[in-house]
């Protein structure tokens, strides 16, 4: 059952559109990622969901009420959603402790009872109560700003690129640590990301957004392994792109013949394979199958080394030349033969 939905929603800056009439509905405890390149819409969204800004048409309706409708819209503060920003926005001047309970009720005398449940809720130690924001990695103080919108027990959260700034190994860390609290807490989230990858690993549903429309919604698995179009399957991850001639759930292609989603498609058509598909073997022979995985023939033509990966260019016949990943510990050479295939099948892309 959809919790929040968004219904027609419209918003306008001057001449730039900035959402174009989006629909979308997000479940109870559910977690949903709005990923897209910038200026796609994907903050604008956010702030009609959080109140801090209104729509030109259209409704929000979280939990049955009607947050949003038109320019007619309830006021922020009397939302129950729960904002974490990218720079956490912690009160400088105040400590963790007054920064956790700034929302709370002075009065409550159960309120240091709380701020101290909140900070085991998201893994910090108590002893940090009286530090101050800057005494504090960027990862902690991500999860202090999460403390703090936990604070007022909210219906739902909605995180504006959180991790942005963290290290790549303290994001993953603080990412994971976040979609736990959330899960545990049955709270259902909103994150905006521009970080693929991200978006994939943190939510059971993803919505892709490209000039002011979402132009597509699934589980994260559906949307990376059955994109709507080319500009989607290449934003989501490495993709092989290859024109094919389909006939009957088969396609003729630089991979030679292989199997592809599309059983009544016929004539030409553009293919999608991801890199996690492909076989490559360097073996003497160059057998032009393996197994179940028919191959062709390739040659290196170039190739740029990228730490635990490196870029091959292969030369596959006529004029034919596409790029390919593949782990640097293969120690394969410019000017070495090898065979290609793949594994699975091809995704065969809108016209």
């Amino acid at each position: 059952m959809s919790f929040l939905n968004i219904r027609s929603l419209s918003k306008r800056y001057g001449t730039v559109t900035a959402l174009d009439d989006v629909d979308l509905s997000v479940a109870s405890g559910s977690r949903t990622a709005i990923v897209g390149p910038s200026g796609s819409g994907k903050t604008t969204l956010l702030r009609i969901i959080a109140g801090f800004d209104t729509p030109d048409r259209g409704e929000v309706v979280l939990d049955d009420i009607v947050l949003a409708d038109g320019q007619e819209s309830v006021p922020a503060h009397r939302r129950g959603i729960g904002v974490v920003a990218q720079d956490g926005a912690l009160f400088p001047h105040l400590t963790i402790e007054q920064n956790i309970g700034f929302g709370l009720d002075r009065r409550a005398a159960d309120r240091p009872v709380r701020i101290r449940e909140l900070m085991d809720m998201v893994g910090l130690d108590r002893s940090m109560l009286e530090r101050s924001p800057d005494q504090l990695s960027g990862g902690q103080q991500q999860r202090v700003a999460l403390a703090r919108a936990l604070a007022r027990k909210p219906r739902l959260m909605l995180l504006d690129e959180p991790f942005s700034a963290l290290d790549t190994g303290l994001r993953a860390a603080t990412r994971k640590a976040v979609a736990q609290v959330l899960s545990d807490a049955g709270i259902a989230t909103i994150l905006v990301t521009h970080d693929q990858s991200e978006a994939l690993s943190f939510a059971d549903q993803l919505a892709v957004m490209r000039s002011g429309k979402l132009v597509q919604v699934g589980s994260p698995q559906h949307v990376y392994l059955h994109p709507n179009d080319v500009l989607t399957a290449e934003f989501l991850g490495e993709a092989l792109l290859l024109p094919a001639q389909l006939d009957g759930g088969q396609a003729d292609c630089a991979f030679g013949r292989i199997a592809v989603n599309d059983k009544d498609g016929r004539g030409p058509a553009t293919i999608m394979i991801r890199p996690e598909q492909v076989v490559l073997m360097t073996s003497p022979g160059l057998p032009h199958s393996s197994g179940d995985v028919p191959t062709v023939e390739a040659v290196v033509v170039g190739l740029d080394f990228c730490g635990s990966t490196s870029e091959l260019l292969l030369h596959i016949g006529g004029d034919r030349r596409i790029s390919l990943r593949q782990p640097s510990s293969d120690a394969i050479s410019v000017g070495a033969s090898v065979a290609i295939g793949m594994r699975g099948t091809a995704h065969v892309l809108k016209r």
